[in-house]
């Protein structure tokens, strides 16, 4: 592959990394369809949770996940009465989800974000300028995701080089195992080599004993 070509592909995918934009969508949460803001991310969903996740911990704010196997809003972050000032100066609560795009796309994630005030949705009731600033919140993700992302490198690598370490480890440890049988069983070859001239020197005394007619 051409260097030019290389390089324009790295183009197409920057920019196409870049470009992830916000939109205005729906996801189902307390059995009802919310409004939300959804956008899709070219990296894995457990890259983009951790970006928002340690994001909004840096502002002071942990969240409570919504869980349990007969939980329909099973995987929702929940951040009650938080302030987010990038969106707005007010208090809200943000429902953060994130999930893989589809089976076949491992590296690609949506996230859905609904705004609550109180029990009723936000999103219907704020202004243009407090949505739009909601979308760039979200759009302006990239660098903390592709840095979450680079940390699940990272540690997958490390755990590749303590794998092959492991196993390096093992190998040697098989090596002098099989040293040390090798050298007994050379000592254990002398000492019967030695028995078996001991043997025969006894035989032939015994076959020297034996009368002739």
């Amino acid at each position: 592959m051409s260097k030019l070509l290389i390089t324009l592909l790295t183009v197409v995918c920057f920019t196409a990394g870049a470009a992830a934009q916000s939109y205005e969508g729906t996801i189902q949460y307390d059995k009802k369809k919310q409004q939300a803001l959804v956008i899709d991310y070219a990296y894995p969903a457990e890259a983009v949770q951790n970006a928002i996740v340690q994001k909004l911990e840096k502002m002071g704010y942990k969240p409570k996940e919504e869980k349990g196997i007969l939980n329909r809003d099973k995987g929702f972050l929940i951040y009650k009465n938080i302030f987010i000032t990038d969106i707005t100066k007010e208090r809200l609560d943000y429902l953060i989800k994130v999930e893989r795009k589809s089976r076949k796309e491992s590296d690609e994630a949506v996230m859905y974000l609904i705004i609550m005030r109180g029990d009723k949705n936000a999103l219907t009731q704020m202004e243009s300028y407090d949505v739009g600033s909601a979308k760039a919140f979200l759009n302006n993700l990239l660098p903390e995701i592709e840095a979450a992302n680079l940390e699940l490198q990272i540690k997958a690598q490390q755990e590749l080089v303590a794998k092959a370490e492991k196993k390096l480890a093992d190998l040697k440890d098989d090596q002098a195992s099989l040293e040390k049988k090798l050298e007994q069983n050379k000592k254990d070859q002398e000492d019967t080599q030695k028995d078996i001239e001991s043997q025969k020197q006894s035989l032939g005394i015994l076959i020297g004993k034996r009368r002739t007619n």
